[in-house]
């Protein structure tokens, strides 16, 4: 039974959103008699030795208040230690809760959960020590968020418009080498995506039949085509019929190499690596509170 809960929030999440959640949460799980201990470090770095601390005294549960970069923050921490995590989304993003079903506007039902108790353990992806629970991508994608890094006087969302569209001008094939688990593939794209879960980017479902449960991966794999053929493309990340389309081809595997000269991997929004990367899908490496009822398997 859950009695004591470490709450970590990201002050800067959804443009100051998580701030209001994260005390609608605290308030909420303290009605529900839980001991409630808080975590808002000043760097991320500061949040990652005080959770640390946390897990090392015993707390049941951490719940995290933010967006995927923050419960890959978390992941850090608890992945593979049997503490269950809580998620009150409130990011930009947000799509490992999506993936679980987490209710995505409803702090409240969502902390109920964490009262409820109800865990269910879901796979995770992992570079060497560096543990992710969304998707892995390099590309494309991975360009438009490094460019976006380097406009910080752009505000809010205008600054990845203006980053994707810098990029799209400057769009090339890549030569990649990948390794799915004893097969090897050598081809141009555009865009490579290891998805642990469907989506990335607050719901662009990049690999839509992803889940996180399986213990495999779904890969993504754009190939080589034009401005303004990815341009079309874009509308049917969402509803996840690009994969449907001659140009994109998904494959599955436990263990991918990614090789790509002078390329990058971000995963849940987060800087990972240059290329080449080994990721493993590491089942069952996750505890996380679900809706009673949920598909997840037990």
């Amino acid at each position: 039974m859950t009695r004591s809960v470490t709450v970590l929030t990201n002050p800067t999440a959804g443009g100051g959103r998580a701030v209001h959640a994260s005390r609608r949460a605290v308030t909420h799980l303290r009605e529900r008699r839980l001991s409630v201990t808080t975590i808002e470090g000043r760097t991320a770095g500061e949040s990652l030795e005080l959770l640390k601390k946390a897990v090392g005294s015993g707390t049941d549960a951490v719940v995290a208040v933010g967006g995927d970069g923050l419960v890959n923050l978390a992941l850090q921490v608890i992945a593979g230690t049997g503490t269950p995590l809580g998620l009150i989304p409130a990011g930009t993003g947000n799509d490992l809760a999506r993936a679980l079903g987490i209710p995505l506007d409803d702090v409240t039902r969502a902390a109920d959960l964490v009262v409820d108790g109800v865990v269910r353990s879901i796979d995770l992806g992992r570079v060497g020590t560096r543990w992710f629970g969304t998707v892995l991508s390099s590309g494309f994608d991975s360009l438009v968020t490094e460019r976006a890094g380097r406009l910080r006087w752009l505000g809010g969302p205008l600054r990845y418009n203006a980053a994707m569209v810098l990029q799209l001008a400057a769009l090339e094939t890549l030569s990649y080498t990948i390794e799915l688990d004893d097969v090897e593939l050598h081809l141009d794209a555009v865009l490579v995506a290891v998805g642990n879960s469907s989506s990335y980017g607050g719901g662009m479902a990049i690999c839509p039949t992803a889940r996180v449960d399986d213990g495999l991966f779904d890969i993504t794999v754009v190939r080589d085509v034009s401005r303004t053929r990815l341009l079309a493309l874009s509308p049917t990340l969402y509803r996840g019929a690009h994969v449907d389309l001659p140009e994109v081809e998904v494959y599955r595997a436990r263990n991918v190499t990614v090789h790509c000269d002078g390329m990058v991997a971000y995963a849940d929004g987060e800087r990972v690596a240059d290329l080449p990367v080994t990721i493993e899908c590491v089942p069952r490496a996750l505890r996380v509170f679900v809706e009673a009822g949920s598909p997840l398997r037990t």
